[in-house]
């Protein structure tokens, strides 16, 4: 690893060196002049852990199409917000991120898709590719459809069921690990 007493660095090196990490929210962050909120420190976390994932108007539009109200998934709509969340334009959601967006807008219909819930529910590891948009898509809707039956038959309100079954795996699977933990 090279230091900068190690370097010689010129003029031009330091005008040719653009920072550009989380560009845009660096640019919003760079320009606030307001008192702080937990809003701004959220977004200042977000951005330290480069996590932040800003989504286009469209994709907003076609997730306040779900109303809190509705009982019953639309596959299609469900399908088109999948295909924008998870596309390569987008950055910062994979399936558990785009699950968790759908299970805060309406979890009458919608659960988070997790590595202890899966594996309780199945008996085996979550496992997809990253780039293959359309097994996501049947993977999570195939989940929920089988969270709703495991709700259905050992009474448990499907509301809370990504809680209760995360829960209830880290009881009863305390030493099996997890990939990536």
């Amino acid at each position: 690893m090279l230091t900068i007493n190690e370097i010689a660095i010129s003029a031009d090196d330091i005008k040719n060196s653009v920072y550009n990490y989380q560009s845009d929210l660096t640019s919003k962050l760079d320009k606030l002049d307001i008192d702080f909120n937990q809003d701004i420190i959220n977004e200042i976390v977000l951005w330290k852990v480069n996590r932040y994932a800003a989504v286009d108007n469209e994709t907003l539009n076609l997730i306040n199409q779900i109303k809190k109200e509705d009982t019953q998934i639309n596959p299609e709509l469900t399908e088109a917000i999948l295909l924008r969340l998870l596309s390569k334009e987008q950055k910062g959601f994979r399936l558990a991120m785009a699950s968790t967006v759908l299970r805060f807008r309406n979890p009458q219909i919608y659960q988070i898709i997790d590595q202890r819930v899966f594996r309780f529910l199945y008996g085996k590891e979550l496992k997809y590719s990253v780039t293959n948009i359309n097994e996501q898509i049947i993977i999570y809707l195939d989940y929920l459809q089988k969270l709703k039956e495991v709700c259905a038959e050992h009474s448990v309100n499907f509301e809370t069921a990504d809680r209760v079954f995360y829960m209830m795996d880290k009881v009863y699977n305390p030493d099996e690990k997890l990939n990536g933990y």
